[in-house]
């Protein structure tokens, strides 16, 4: 089971994302207040949960709680302002978008900008330690992977129905014979400089 809370604050909220090493695409950001109708022992890091696994938790959380937000931060926000900034700015804009205010944040990784003068704690691996931070990297993962299966409907080329816009091998072949599209992060090195394209 993971830890609960890290402050013991009652309106503790965990943060995470997804897409950060995605080559087209948002980064998705998730904040969640972890409530007791929350406290299931099969919620975990996102990353070690199968897609079924994912799916099945997010349905739980949402048809269990009310306390969570979902954002978007833009492929062309990352651009100008950089993939780390979009993270920050993806889990300020969930974080802001909560009904309540709360007392305390509990991010994952290492790097966070103060939000609102709330007090926070980044903690590594976070999402393998408290179940907030599991719950947000569940939230993230689940609503990034379907926003990004809109897009394949529009470019199904470069299969996003399957990498998620990650830096596959047919990834990256796709990109190769039908150059970036506008959905692709400009700023990120889209091929290995043997294969590079100039846009």
């Amino acid at each position: 089971m993971l830890l609960k809370t890290y402050s013991n604050l009652e309106f503790e909220v965990g943060t995470d994302e997804a897409g950060r090493g995605c080559l087209a695409g948002p980064v998705t950001a998730a904040a969640i207040l972890i409530t007791p109708t929350l406290e299931n022992d099969l919620i975990n890091d996102s990353k070690k949960l199968s897609i079924h696994s994912r799916n099945n938790l997010r349905s739980f959380i949402e048809s269990h709680s009310n306390l969570f937000s979902i954002a978007h931060v833009s492929e062309t926000v990352i651009d100008e302002i950089n993939i780390l900034n979009a993270s920050i700015k993806a889990m300020h804009l969930a974080i802001s978008q909560l009904s309540f205010k709360p007392d305390f944040i509990i991010v994952d990784g290492n790097k966070f900008k103060p939000y609102d003068s709330i007090p926070h704690q980044t903690i590594v691996k976070g999402d393998s330690k408290y179940l907030s931070i599991a719950a947000a990297s569940i939230l993230a993962k689940t609503y990034r992977d379907e926003y990004m299966l809109r897009l394949h409907e529009e470019f199904p080329m470069y299969g996003w129905d399957k990498n998620m816009g990650y830096p596959t091998k047919k990834h990256r072949e796709a990109i190769l014979e039908y150059g970036p599209c506008k959905y692709h992060r400009k700023s990120f090195k889209l091929l290995p400089e043997q294969l590079r394209l100039d846009i």
